[in-house]
């Protein structure tokens, strides 16, 4: 079987490093025009929904709480542009941005009579972390920090996707460092769905090799999971880690910008750790939104749209003033885009 040139083969990547790395090297103008990559759900901010975010804003206004976020999500806008974690820190809330889930329970353990709140974003990759931090809080005795879990899988993600009528994605480029946790037997369910996938490293050279190994997949008119990245992803994965989000974490139905509510498809904490999740010990509730925007960030979580398609595109929407997540992230598909002028 031959490819037919004259059609468009998509290949998705759903890892927010590749979508860097792509618009960083400039791979999409040295590809022939029948291949196009589009990006995927694969950054975390991104697909975290406005609810979410209008939810940890409301969590500023208690006395005493101390918000803990990765930087990425400092500038992430809820429902009401504008309004954000960086914002309501300037107006007087205690925000603090840290690099890991262990720097949050530092702080917890440095102010005693403050609630630090760590927000728990991110897939399979930092899971780990974030469950280990319970475990240290858990075995110090630490019972003023807690997790706000924004956690999501990679498996449930794609079948979603799939599901979609629209769907038109060829070949899947998939996300080395979800990889590591999960290893190869971890994203055998590309396979079950009659996907080409291949699990990429993030050099030029790496991900240029698996378009590669994609286009031979889709020109014998294969479907198979292929490992790119062997020095560093192993068939069984990091079973230590996993075993830790076993430990720690459950499977949930959970909210996805752009995908909607998918069932199984966040990690909330285990109920015996209850003392340590945010959810059950401030309360909280996620209200229905209401946005008015012309923003297409769900669109381009979905690969429906590259980001230059969206009418609010460097004008409205630009780093320094963002309507949605996609131009707020580092590893937004906006941001590279605008950043790199890729597309």
């Amino acid at each position: 079987m031959a490819l037919d040139k004259s059609k468009t083969y998509h290949l998705m990547e759903v890892c927010g490093t590749h979508t860097m790395a792509i618009a960083k090297s400039g791979i999409r103008n040295v590809l022939p025009a029948y291949i196009r990559l589009v990006s995927g759900p694969g950054c975390p901010v991104c697909v975290t929904p406005p609810e979410v975010i209008d939810a940890a804003l409301r969590l500023t206004e208690r006395p005493n709480v101390i918000i803990a976020t990765y930087g990425d999500m400092i500038r992430v806008p809820g429902s009401v542009k504008g309004d954000n974690l960086a914002r309501r820190s300037a107006m007087g809330a205690k925000v603090r941005i840290v690099y890991s889930a262990m720097d949050a329970l530092e702080i917890a353990k440095a102010e005693p009579g403050s609630e630090v709140v760590f927000l728990g974003v991110g897939f399979e990759t930092s899971a780990p972390g974030t469950a280990t931090s319970v475990e240290e809080a858990k075995r110090q005795c630490i019972g003023n920090y807690s997790v706000f879990s924004m956690l999501k899988m990679l498996e449930p993600s794609i079948r979603a996707l799939a599901s979609d009528p629209e769907f038109n994605v060829q070949g899947f480029i998939c996300p080395g460092h979800v990889a590591v946790i999960l290893g190869e037997q971890g994203l055998k369910f590309f396979e079950e769905l009659d996907l080409p996938a291949v699990i990429a490293g993030f050099d030029t050279d790496d991900i240029i090799n698996a378009v590669r190994m994609l286009m031979v997949q889709i020109a014998k008119g294969e479907a198979r999971l292929e490992n790119q990245y062997t020095d560093v992803v192993r068939p069984e994965g990091n079973p230590m880690a996993r075993e830790l989000m076993d430990r720690y974490l459950i499977p949930r139905t959970d909210i996805w910008r752009g995908l909607g509510v998918i069932p199984e498809s966040g990690y909330g904490l285990r109920p015996e750790y209850a003392d340590w999740d945010a959810e059950k010990k401030f309360g909280i509730r996620f209200e229905e939104p209401v946005i008015k925007t012309a923003c297409r960030c769900g669109d381009v979580v979905k690969g429906k749209l590259d980001p230059t398609e969206c009418p609010l595109f460097g004008t409205i929407c630009v780093p320094e003033d963002p309507e949605g997540p996609c131009m707020v992230s580092a590893e937004g598909a906006c941001a590279a885009a605008y950043k790199y002028r890729s597309f």
